[in-house]
């Protein structure tokens, strides 16, 4: 009886139907999820071509999205393997082929080559890494090469169970017979290889209940050889002569099938046997890694090693702790939480900026619980928002084992070098390296002041251009020839469209069309933009410009801020996206024309300039806690000025990243009638981001100092009040704590008090801020020493922000954008501050008349207060009542988004102190360490 014929073609197309049912299952996991397969050619060779189009085809089939990269025969094996390097780099390939033979004009080591693909990628299982797994063993953990595999498939077709079966192999080469040899061992079945050498050779297959023949020798193996009833697998492709055939020639196997199919149980034939079995285990195994590659990077599934503190008592300085902590490199840490290769970019061995491309990768995925730390009003010293922030995700993190991010603001160089000192947190609860974090971290700050300055400099030549030529002059020089012609910029076309004027052609434009182009006519004294330094440096804060006598006269009245004051910092912490960066640094507004129109950077043409010099600055920046967890860094506005908070990119990150189980933690600048206010105003109505919990930062002595205590000063000893007990100024203080939840409580959000212990506190007096926190309304209210014990100090801060979590969160703004801007001030103040009123002064009142008639009317408010008292007059403590709160001016940053009340004179740029932290820092410069640095 004749065997029974196994058809690759049958079996193939069944593998194929289950791959396509397989790929659309990982479409409904990710609908922007498709597997990926590169097949990487060298030359144009006519076979190698033909297999290539049968795997394109097939991978289209499937639903793979496969690429075929051509690289000519005169490509160097250098080129050929930083092509495999991009590749293997590539989030979006799962599978990458090198088409062998490789035919290339210059010699090629094929053993390098093939090796250079990455073993997670190696779906032809060609590497040494994927055989030597095979080897061992290790069926799960490699990718199994096609032939072999595909054979195994049809043997499974036949019902013969392989275990306990003699096999026998013919033929050892790296892609089939040794890995065919290697497959049917461990599935234990007593495998013998024959090759060239083997005696007896007809004897040895003779014995055979399963026969893999792979040797490349036309019909060698004859029938009377096989055992009656065997398995045979026939992996040969051959060309012999044939008259009858159009090609002169057909195709056989290395079995001599018409006497084979009289001995043989079961036979594949050739061709129509093994060879669909390859491409279609090709697909497998590239599908196989697209779902090893989804389930190792299912977003919240974070598999991550935590820093063990050495806690030491009494507690060291800062820089000490921090020196004392070795970073986890940080590319460790990037996959750890889930970043893929090509989405981070390495700055150094500590730090690294994160492509947005995340955000499409994980668009489908849920958001984690979004935590906003805030304080009561402060004292001049600070009271531990940072350091309550890290704290509590070292808690979350690496004690109660919660994916979890911190998001915080970027320092200010020119505060390290003044008064202030470093800002990482402090104590056991730090981001670290400190040095890398307060210095130049990967140059956003001055890719910022290098923007803004280039708008200032374009403001005053524009203007000065524009007082020393004639319009024709000025326009010629605008639009200049270029050979023959001359051509509106990108740029030029936008402000010709904002003019009403639809022209493209430079020639057609009327006088009254090239003088309403050419001149922007602004007003010198309506000039709101400065220049920017990230340095302290009072002597900046009123200068004169233009007094060169090349300038001709043309000077002005001036003045410098330090770069975190820009409105360029302000666009980067609250874009969501490069195009809407584009957007926001093109409607920026920097002065009025004489006519009363607003001029932006776009009027200026420099707005598409600016996106270039803050492309890189758009990407948040990863950094790690002392215990190891995640951190973003990224922009830092001024809290008065502006809005005081982290950017929303880094938020919406690390929300994707956490998992809908996880916590992102942010940190709100100074008191939460400030800071806070304006993240759920401001950042909150631009993200479109809901918080799930406020954690309000309170501590003894600012307490008592609200309940009417003597002044603090930074650098001077703290009262005797301040450091013995007081329960009587303390329950008096309480009054602002009070306030400050009634005001989270505005916006619907449940609220946490982390009491922020210091060694001079209580037990009673600890347990007192509890008490009247939790009777004024708070969801719950801890004590935390995160500062000295680091995360497992602020575990009960944790397991409650946990519970508040699950609360129910009625999240609503505090005001509608339609209001008429005084109305939306006067909400903030009489509901936050608790002011009987407001009172707009001449200046801000002609401001609320020129941005009602420009247009800017409906857009949110980010006041400029002191934070040293929840009225405009910083003496004054506790909650006041019975005032009027003055507005002086207001200012609009219309790219940031936000209109701007100054309550008071607003220092922009700080100056340096008679002693300042300079004199402590310095270099070593045998081991190149920083000293002295906070």
């Amino acid at each position: 009886m004749s065997a029974q014929i196994i058809s690759g073609k049958e079996v193939s197309g069944q593998v194929r139907e289950r791959l396509k049912k397989d790929v659309e299952q990982m479409k409904l996991q990710d609908p922007n999820f498709r597997p990926g397969l590169v097949v990487l050619q060298v030359g144009d060779r006519d076979d190698s071509n033909l297999y290539i189009s049968m795997k394109l085809k097939a991978a289209a089939e499937i639903g793979i999205n496969a690429t075929h990269m051509r690289l000519p025969k005169t490509a160097t094996e250098e080129e050929v393997l930083h092509s495999i390097t991009e590749v293997n780099e590539n989030s979006s390939v799962h599978g990458l082929i090198v088409q062998l033979p490789l035919d290339s004009n210059h010699k090629m080591d094929t053993e390098k080559v093939t090796n250079a693909v990455a073993p997670e990628k190696d779906v032809d299982g060609l590497t040494s890494i994927n055989a030597g797994k095979l080897s061992r063993g290790d069926l799960g953990d490699c990718f199994i090469p096609c032939t072999p595999n595909g054979c195994m498939e049809l043997i499974r077709q036949t019902g013969v169970s392989v275990a306990g079966k003699r096999a026998v192999v013919i033929g050892r080469s790296k892609i089939v017979g040794a890995p065919m040899h290697d497959l049917l061992l461990w599935n234990h079945a007593t495998v013998t290889t024959c090759h060239s050498k083997t005696a007896d050779l007809p004897g040895e297959v003779g014995k055979a209940d399963i026969l893999v023949v792979g040797i490349g020798k036309a019909e060698m193996v004859k029938g009377e050889w096989i055992k009656k009833g065997a398995v045979v697998i026939d992996c040969g492709i051959n060309h012999i002569p044939d008259e009858t055939k159009a090609s002169g020639k057909r195709v056989v196997g290395d079995v001599h099938y018409t006497s084979a199919k009289e001995q043989a149980g079961f036979i594949t034939p050739v061709p129509g046997g093994v060879g669909p079995m390859t491409v279609a285990m090709l697909m497998a195994n590239t599908v196989l890694s697209a779902k090893r590659f989804l389930e190792s990077h299912r977003p919240g599934k974070w598999n991550i090693s935590y820093t063990k503190l050495n806690l030491r008592k009494p507690v060291p300085s800062d820089i000490v702790i921090s020196r004392s902590c070795v970073p986890k490199p940080i590319d460790c840490l990037a996959r750890e939480v889930g970043l893929l290769s090509d989405e981070v970019e390495l700055y150094g061995k500590t730090k690294a900026k994160v492509q947005l491309s995340i955000m499409k990768r994980l668009q489908a995925q849920p958001d984690g619980k979004y935590v906003v730390v805030t304080g009561i009003t402060p004292t001049p010293l600070g009271e531990g928002k940072s350091t309550t922030t890290i704290g509590l995700v070292q808690a979350l993190g690496a004690h109660l084992k919660l994916n979890v991010f911190a998001c915080v603001r970027q320092p200010s160089q020119g505060p390290t070098f003044g008064i202030k000192g470093g800002a990482a947190g402090g104590g056991y609860s730090q981001v670290i390296p400190m040095e890398e974090f307060n210095l130049h971290l990967t140059g956003d700050i001055h890719a910022i002041t290098a923007a803004n300055n280039l708008v200032a400099a374009a403001i005053d030549a524009r203007m000065f251009h524009e007082s020393t030529q004639t319009d024709k002059a000025l326009y010629n020089r605008l639009v200049p020839l270029n050979g023959e012609q001359r051509n509106f910029s990108p740029i030029q076309i936008n402000r010709l469209k904002k003019l009403g004027i639809e022209k493209t052609d430079p020639s057609t434009l009327t006088e009254e069309e090239i003088t309403r182009f050419a001149r922007l006519d602004m007003d010198p004294s309506s000039v709101t933009w400065q220049r920017v330094l990230d340095t302290n440096d009072r002597f900046l804060r009123k200068i004169t410009i233009g007094q060169s006598p090349t300038e001709k006269g043309y000077t002005r009245e001036a003045q410098f801020d330090i770069t975190v004051a820009s409105e360029i910092m302000a666009v980067l912490a609250l874009t969501t996206s490069l195009q809407d960066m584009r957007q926001r640094l093109a409607k920026m507004v920097v002065a009025t024309s004489r006519s009363g129109q607003p001029i932006t950077t776009e009027d200026l043409g420099v707005s598409g300039a600016l996106t270039v010099l803050m492309k890189d600055a758009i990407k948040p920046n990863l950094m790690q806690t002392l215990e190891g967890n995640p951190v973003f860094v990224h922009a830092g506005p001024f809290a008065n000025i502006a809005h005081g908070n982290s950017s929303i990119l880094a938020d919406k990150i690390a929300l994707k990243l956490v998992g809908p189980d996880g916590f992102v933690v942010t940190e709100a600048g100074f008191g939460a009638d400030i800071g806070m206010e304006k993240f759920f105003n401001i950042k909150c109505r631009y993200s479109g981001l809901r918080p799930h919990v406020v954690v309000l930062v309170a501590t003894v002595r600012a307490l008592k100092m609200h309940g009417g205590g003597p002044t603090v000063t930074a650098g001077m000893p703290l009262p005797k009040e301040y450091i013995e007990e007081n329960l009587q100024l303390l329950e008096k203080g309480c009054s602002n704590m009070r306030k400050q939840i009634e005001n989270a409580q505005h916006f619907g959000v449940p609220v946490v008090v982390a009491v922020n212990g210091f060694k001079t506190d209580t037990d009673a007096e600890l347990d007192l801020v509890c008490s009247m926190a939790k009777a004024a309304g708070a969801f719950d209210a801890v004590r935390c020493s995160h500062w000295a014990e680091g995360g497992a100090g602020a575990v009960a801060l944790g397991q409650a922000v946990q519970r508040a979590s699950e609360s129910p969160s009625k999240f609503q703004f505090l005001y509608d954008l339609e209001l008429p801007i005084a109305d939306k001030i006067r909400i903030i103040a009489q509901k936050i501050y608790g002011a009987d009123d407001i009172e707009l002064l001449p200046d801000a009142q002609h401001k609320v008349e020129l941005y009602t008639k420009q247009g800017f009317s409906n857009l949110p408010i980010c006041m400029a207060k002191t934070h040293l008292s929840l009225s405009h007059e910083a003496d004054r403590k506790g909650v006041p009542t019975g005032f009027i709160l003055p507005i002086r001016d207001i200012r609009a940053s219309v790219g940031s988004g936000f209109l701007f009340p100054l309550v008071g004179t607003m220092p922009t740029i700080p100056g340096l102190p008679t002693r300042p932290c300079f004199y402590d820092i310095d270099l070593d410069p045998e081991t190149e360490q920083v000293n002295g640095l906070f």
